[in-house]
Parts: structure tokens; C-alpha cells; sequence
């Protein structure tokens, strides 16, 4: 009997002393993990700060562009064919090959913009090729210059920035170069549009 005693005293001394020493750890490991946990949360923060710091010095230094993460992730407005890319090249090339990266956004922009007007068609070839009562709206397209262009690294990058929505052109569906043009069509040009802008050697009209 007294032995039975002695076995219940002694597991729940065995147990109080357990509680005890998983409070005192307990205790212990959250003064400690604290500090030691901010410390090194705090010094492994710094070292990346560092790291990124150093990379962008380094590859400004080195001349490369730092390009933000939304422009490269930047999608395209337009979603266009083959065929419709490789026009809408052609013709910025054959109608603003002289002018600068501006002169050739612009021509592309006009482009793009009857696209998505109802009164001119639906696709960008459709645009380049049509005719009014029988004449070209694109004089290149029947001179040769259309198919006979070399594309420049100038004009695949505004067309591309024309298709990633880039926009200067205030809405402009026409433009001619007034030194270059015949008489009777800057009549109508005069006449019947409305002059928005002269950029390089083109006037822009809506």
C-alpha cells in the first residue's frame, strides 16, 4: 500500500518538474529567439539590400539599360497577322523612310487608327490597299516603293511601339507631305479635313 503511495508521489513530482523546465525553456527561448531571430532577419534583409544594391551599380556601370519589371511585362495592343505586319512595316518604310523614329511612329499610327475606324476597313493590308474611286489612298502601294522598301531597324521599332499602343498622333487619319503632293489633292486635304499637326515633311489630318 505504501508503496503505492510512493509511486503516485513520485510521478507527479516527476510532472511538476517536467512543467517546470518546459516553462523555463520556454521562457528562455523566446528572450532569446527574439533578439537573435530580429537580428538575423535584420541582417539577412540588409544583405540582400546589399546584393541588389550592388547589381544595379554594377550594371549601370557597365552601361546596360535597367529596365523596370512592368515594361517588360507590357502587353501588346495589337494583335495582328503576318501578312498585316510585315505591310504596316512596308509602308512606314515607303512613306516616312526620311523621317526619324517620331515621322515613322506617326505614319503607323495613322495606319492603326483607320483600322479601328468603320469607315476605313478592318485589317491593316485592307488599309494599305484600298482605293478611292480608283485611287490608291497610299501612293507607294502603286509606285513600287511598297514592295520594293529595305526595312530599316528604325521602322521595326516604331512599329513596334506603334503596336504596343504608343500614340502621338491626336487621333490623325490622313497626312500628306505638302512639298510632294498635287495640287488638286492638297485642295482636298484643305478642304475637306481638318489640320491637326506638321511634323517632319507631313502634315496630319482628321
Amino acid at each position: 500500500m505504501y508503496k503505492k503511495y510512493l509511486l503516485i508521489l513520485l510521478l507527479i513530482n516527476l510532472t511538476l518538474f517536467s512543467s517546470w523546465i518546459c516553462v523555463k525553456e520556454l521562457k528562455i527561448n523566446r528572450i532569446a529567439a527574439t533578439q537573435a531571430f530580429r537580428m538575423e532577419y535584420l541582417g539577412a534583409t540588409m544583405e540582400e539590400d546589399r546584393k541588389s544594391f550592388l547589381e544595379v551599380v554594377a550594371c549601370v556601370s557597365s552601361g546596360q539599360r535597367v529596365v523596370d519589371y512592368e515594361i517588360l511585362e507590357q502587353e501588346m495592343k495589337y494583335q495582328i497577322s503576318d501578312q498585316d505586319y510585315d505591310s504596316l512595316l512596308r509602308i512606314v518604310e515607303a512613306e516616312a523612310g526620311g523621317e526619324d523614329a517620331y515621322g515613322k511612329l506617326l505614319v503607323a499610327n495613322v495606319v492603326l487608327n483607320r483600322v479601328n475606324n468603320e469607315r476605313f476597313p478592318d485589317t491593316v493590308t485592307e488599309v494599305v490597299m484600298q482605293k478611292g474611286q480608283g485611287v490608291a489612298q497610299f501612293t507607294p502601294t502603286v509606285d513600287g516603293r511598297f514592295q520594293n522598301v529595305k526595312i530599316s531597324e528604325e521602322t521595326y521599332e516604331a512599329v513596334e511601339r506603334a503596336l504596343y499602343g504608343e500614340d502621338i498622333s491626336q487621333g490623325a487619319l490622313f497626312f500628306c507631305a505638302r512639298n510632294a503632293a498635287e495640287s488638286g489633292k492638297l485642295e482636298w486635304f484643305d478642304r475637306k479635313l481638318t489640320k491637326l499637326f506638321s511634323y517632319g515633311n507631313h502634315e496630319f489630318f482628321v
